[in-house]
Order: C-alpha cells, then structure tokens, then sequence
C-alpha cells in the first residue's frame, strides 16, 4: 500500500462523514497516474501554488492601488489570509483540508489588476462579458501550461467558481472557502482602511462591534468560532443569524465608506481607462499578443474578444502599466 493508499484510508476514518474523502473524488477530465505520497486534492493544491497566475497575485491590488507601504493587503496576501481561515474552520470539523486549500489558493487566479475596478472595466468592453471567478476556472482548465490547463479535480474546480456570493458549491469545502473569502476581505480591508487612515476603530458602526468584536482579532475569533459552532455535524456551512446579519451590516458598511472612498479608489478612474484603452488596442492588433495567445485563436478557435482579455486579465498593475507607457506615452527621442 502506498502512502497515498493509507492517508485515503486515514481520511475515511477520521474525517466527518460530510467531508470530500479523496479516494471518492470525481477525478479529473484527463485521467492521470497517481501520485504514491500526495492525494489527489494535495496534488491540485501544488499544481496552483507553483502555476504562473498565483505568482502574479503578488502585485495584483486587493483594495488599494498603488499605496505606498509594504503593508497592505494584495490579491496574493488576501489569497493565503483566505486559506488558512478556510483551513482552521475545516480542521474544526474534520473536513477535507487540503480540498479547502486548494480551492483557496485558486479562487482569484483570474483576476484583474487593479482588483475590482480592472474586472469592472473588461465587463464592461467585453461583448461576452467579463468575470473574475469564470475567468479563474479558464485559468486552470485552459491558459496555465501554454494551453494544457493544470488539469485539476472537479471538486477544487467546481470551488473556484462557485467562491462568489451567489455560488453554491457542491462540498463542505467550497462552502468554506466561499464564507471565508468574505471574512477575510471584511476584516483586512478594515485594516487596511485604518493603516490608510481613511477610518478609525470607532468609525465602525457600534450595533456590530459590540456583536462581533472591537478589533480584528476578536471578529475574526467570533466569525471563525460561530461558523464551526453552528456547522458542526450539520450537512452545511452555515453562521447563526446575529452574526450573519451583524457581518453583512459591516459589509454594507465597508462598501459605503471604503470601497467607493475617493481617497482608497481615486485612482480606479485611470485604471479603468489604462485597461479599456489597452483593450481597444491589441483587438486591433492581435499580432501583437504573444505567441501562446495567438495560438489559442489560431489553433483552438478561441474568441479573440476572449483571448485579450486573457492576455490583460493576466497581467499585473505595474505590468499592464508598462505595456501602457510603451504604446501611448511618447518617449523622449536620444542620439
């Protein structure tokens, strides 16, 4: 019996009976050898981790574009913040960890630079349309590995997806993740927000504090302990309703007054414009992407709409920048 054999027989004995069993899984679109030491999810969780789209996630904006600190959150920070809330809630109850992790670590592969504003503004240029959370599972299935996909599992695939709001995830796991991403971004954009100094601790509206906490430490102890209270051998992930309510009222809170701030997302403006410019520019000169994009036109038939949002989603703030400079700003002619 291989080491994998065993951890799979392990899980059956120690993990709830709701928990994704990686022995049980749906598999993958193309069959694969097993690996002898890692399951099937620990696979998946190593394939994201070391694929080109995580690493671009260091120098993708979370909230705040361009600020001027080592300290505030990116897209890659949020990521990891969201993975390890997701882990501690799956350990609690004895879920599947490394599914969890895996579909954590993937969830915003596919996003824009310049976060929300950059997914607004390729939505909007797009004659498809443009989401983040699609443009995550086009990531893995199709644009890692110059057009083979990471070939993950259905399950960590079917996470990724359905991570957003309105998802509904098959397992336990994505239904963590989904509840996780939002705990993480509510309370490290408040930290954020008061490192940036566009609120204090006492600007957040006492009916909530006072159930959730009066720092960042103690909301994400109650959301985290709420969650695995009242999910405990249940067939679902689920918060009590006062504090349910009391984090969506914060929420509320936090798109009224941070992430629509002039001073937080002043510069959304530009960056939109940068984008759609960028857009405009290589939909008219698809010559000009490189080779592994114009092969998915020429050899996969892919839309070329699609293929350059690929191409920009793909980038990072300083990189689509640089591509910006090249093509519109004029530079300074030398003998």
């Amino acid at each position: 019996m291989t080491i994998r054999e065993e951890t799979e027989e392990l899980e059956l004995k120690m993990l709830s009976r709701y928990a994704s069993f990686s022995k049980f899984s749906e598999g993958r679109d193309i069959k694969e050898k097993e690996c002898d030491i890692r399951t099937c999810y620990q696979r998946d969780r190593d394939r994201i981790i070391h694929c080109k789209a995580f690493r671009r996630l260091k120098h993708k904006t979370q909230v705040f574009l361009a600020p001027e600190g080592d300290h505030y959150r990116t897209r890659l920070t949020h990521t990891l913040e969201v993975a390890q809330i997701a882990r501690t809630v799956a350990k609690a109850l004895r879920l599947n960890e490394e599914l969890t992790e895996a579909i954590a670590l993937g969830h915003d592969l596919g996003h824009t630079p310049f976060g929300h504003a950059g997914e607004a503004a390729l939505n909007q240029v797009c004659s498809e349309g443009f989401s983040h959370f699609t443009q995550s599972i086009r990531v893995v299935e199709l644009l890692e590995k110059n057009g083979k996909g990471l070939n993950l599992t259905k399950e960590v695939r079917d996470g990724i997806v359905n991570h957003r709001t309105s998802g509904n995830p098959k397992t336990m796991e994505g239904k963590i993740v989904r509840l996780s991403d939002k705990i993480a971004y509510i309370n490290h954009d408040i930290d954020d927000a008061i490192r940036g100094n566009i609120l204090t601790e006492s600007d957040l509206p006492s009916e909530y504090t006072l159930i959730l906490g009066k720092s960042k430490k103690e909301r994400l102890n109650t959301m985290i302990i709420d969650i695995v209270t009242q999910s405990k051998d249940k067939p679902d992930i689920i918060m009590s309703d006062e504090i349910s309510d009391a984090m969506s009222g914060l929420r509320k809170f936090m798109f009224e007054y941070v992430y629509s701030n002039p001073v937080a997302k002043g510069q959304e403006g530009k960056a939109k414009m940068m984008l759609k410019f960028l857009y405009d520019y290589y939909l008219n000169h698809v010559d000009e992407l490189p080779p592994e994009y114009i092969s998915l036109i020429e050899d996969r038939n892919e839309h070329i709409e699609r293929v350059v949002c690929d191409y920009i989603a793909g980038m990072s703030d300083l990189y689509s920048v640089k591509k910006f400079e090249e093509l519109f700003v004029p530079s300074f002619w030398k003998v």
